[in-house]
């Protein structure tokens, strides 16, 4: 079995509070998505390896819409242009051909660094506004419930990498 390549430390088992949680391992999530994705080239990172044939830039790409869609556009009710633009026209995930790895991984940083103000000290339980992306009050979800949402996906997409990047060149671990 292969040996665990700089494992990124998972937050201190000692966090009680659950917010200070929740936010320890969103970012965790993030930097375990960006490790995965360090050391690969271009190619690599727009090749798939799976037979549903996304890639690893893909991914990221799609997570920073993710957080988009949830935060800005959901939580915050503010209007966001093309809130779907992680599809391409077959509504698979897409990254535009001119747009670079570098680019990619930027506007993921960004979005993240956006996301962290954006919800610093708002209480879990504020619901999100109607007007957004809900059309009705019974649709609006806490914010709690947005970042355990966000934490769930980013966990699954993480798991997603992990076997890509066996795949690509036998690195295994956060």
């Amino acid at each position: 079995m292969p040996t665990p390549v700089n494992p990124i430390d998972e937050p201190p088992h000692s966090l009680a509070d659950t917010r200070q949680m929740l936010d320890a391992y969103l970012d965790y999530y993030r930097s375990v998505v960006l490790h995965k994705l360090d050391g690969l080239s271009e190619s690599e990172l727009r090749t798939s390896r799976l037979p549903s044939g996304w890639s690893s830039l893909e991914l990221l790409h799609h997570l920073t819409h993710v957080e988009r869609r949830w935060l800005r556009w959901g939580f915050l009710g503010e209007p966001v242009e093309s809130p779907w633009g992680d599809r391409g026209p077959d509504d698979r995930w897409h990254v535009p051909d001119d747009m670079s790895p570098q680019e990619v991984r930027a506007r993921f940083e960004e979005q993240c660094a956006w996301s962290r103000r954006a919800v610093a000290d708002v209480p879990l339980d504020r619901r999100a506004p109607v007007g957004g992306r809900f059309a009705t009050e019974a649709e609006a979800p806490t914010l709690g419930w947005i970042l355990f949402h966000l934490l769930q996906e980013y966990a699954r997409h993480a798991g997603q990498l992990d076997v890509v990047r066996e795949l690509t060149d036998g690195a295994v671990g956060e």
